[in-house]
């Protein structure tokens, strides 16, 4: 009991008391993402917001000075699809808690109901310099349920990580996945052509329940499912659609636009290199894998370059992990694109700014700019160095990740 008092203080105290301060970074090269580099940059923080980034400013006395060491200082990053939390370490059935997979709709769930806040993924996360994540359920519902946007604060509680200002999301899917889950079922779906009927159908059931409240003496008592599926076909909320093969995309863009639904983001998405026009033409965004494909037969057909061929179609990019252990070097994923055609400024805004717009949060973070939350990553070297190291992680000014205090200075883990 003690040493877990004691745990708690050391995760809980620093926080606290980085809070309670103003602070300045000085000594770094800054990427802000949303301009150019800053060289010799003084980064001002106050109230957990920034409020000054320039070259060479003067530090208001006083104010906390924390030496960059000549390091680069970015945004935190951010992964827009992540199962951490609801799949936590260690890895056991008892702790998989993603996946309502009892019916294809399962709309009325909301993975925050699962998210355990002690998962020991957290951490390192943040020691990669990850600050917001997208925690989706599972993708073996045709609807899954609400997604939920967290930052990564120590915390004890749930409201402690919550990202007030997110927008609702929800996470849907088609393909091999709902098929393969429900294929034994009497109801299905067994096959795509299933998929996409059962969506109509759910769609359609949503809109004659609220006909049924609305004009019927007797209405249907208050139906969840029907209540959320309301609220997409209004454009209350992101739909993030897990995806693979260019047929899905045009299939799923079919139903979507027949109801007037918007899809947000499409994930993994490893075709959409085929249908990048199509893509584009929806106003929607990819969230994707740099190198990922081939564990199952709809991911045969990706490659590397289709980050940067649907980017230069005008598409926002993300960067995402999927994966508690892919997360702590988001920036490396990110790095691998630049082989495969993208920029390296676009590269950036992959693990930042896009995600931060897929998100509804750009006004808050995705880069360093004045007014902004003051989430940022300070490195040992470019972020798109392959020997770069996160050095120190800070969350709304307050410090959240410190190599040295981890006792890892060299880097090695």
């Amino acid at each position: 009991m003690l040493l877990m008092l004691a745990s708690a203080a050391l995760a809980l105290g620093p926080v606290s008391a980085a809070l309670a301060a103003d602070l300045a970074i000085v000594n770094t090269t800054a990427l802000p993402v949303a301009g150019p580099p800053v060289p010799d940059a003084v980064v001002l923080v106050e109230d957990g917001r920034v409020a000054a980034i320039g070259s060479g400013l003067p530090v208001p006395p006083g104010t906390p000075v924390v030496d960059g060491g000549g390091g680069w200082l970015m945004p935190g990053l951010i992964d827009v699809h992540s199962h951490m939390g609801v799949y936590p370490w260690p890895s056991a059935r008892a702790h998989e808690d993603g996946n309502e997979a009892i019916d294809p709709v399962t709309a009325r769930v909301r993975v925050e109901d699962s998210v355990h806040v002690s998962d020991p993924a957290f951490a390192r996360a943040r020691a990669g310099g990850v600050t917001t994540i997208q925690v989706l359920p599972g993708s073996a519902n045709l609807v899954g349920g609400e997604a939920v946007v967290l930052k990564l604060r120590p915390s004890r509680t749930l409201a402690g990580m919550r990202f007030a200002q997110a927008p609702r999301g929800i996470k849907m899917a088609c393909g091999e996945n709902p098929k393969r889950v429900y294929g034994d079922d009497e109801d299905g779906p067994s096959t795509r052509m299933g998929n996409l009927a059962a969506l109509r159908q759910a769609f359609q059931a949503a809109l004659d329940y609220r006909e049924a409240r609305r004009s019927h003496r007797d209405p249907p008592p208050t139906d969840h499912d029907q209540e959320v599926l309301l609220d997409v076909l209004d454009g209350q909320v992101r739909v993030h659609l897990h995806c693979y093969r260019a047929d899905d995309i045009e299939g799923m863009y079919r139903v979507m636009d027949a109801y007037g639904v918007r899809i947000t983001s499409l994930q993994h998405a490893l075709e959409a290199y085929k249908v990048r026009d199509l893509v584009a033409a929806h106003g929607t965004a990819v969230a994707t894998w740099p190198d990922w494909w081939g564990f199952k037969m709809e991911a045969f057909d990706g490659i590397p370059h289709n980050a940067a061929l649907v980017k230069q179609a005008g598409v926002p990019v993300a960067i995402h992990s999927d994966s508690p252990s892919t997360v702590q070097r988001l920036y490396t994923e990110a790095a691998k694109v630049v082989r495969y055609g993208m920029s390296e400024e676009d590269a950036l805004a992959a693990i930042t700014l896009d995600p931060a717009r897929i998100l509804g949060v750009e006004a808050w973070v995705g880069s360093i700019e004045v007014g902004k939350q003051a989430d940022l990553a300070l490195f040992s070297r470019h972020p798109l160095d392959v020997t770069t190291r996160v050095d120190k992680t800070w969350i709304e000014g307050a410090l959240v990740f410190d190599r040295a205090a981890e006792g890892t200075p060299d880097g090695r883990w």
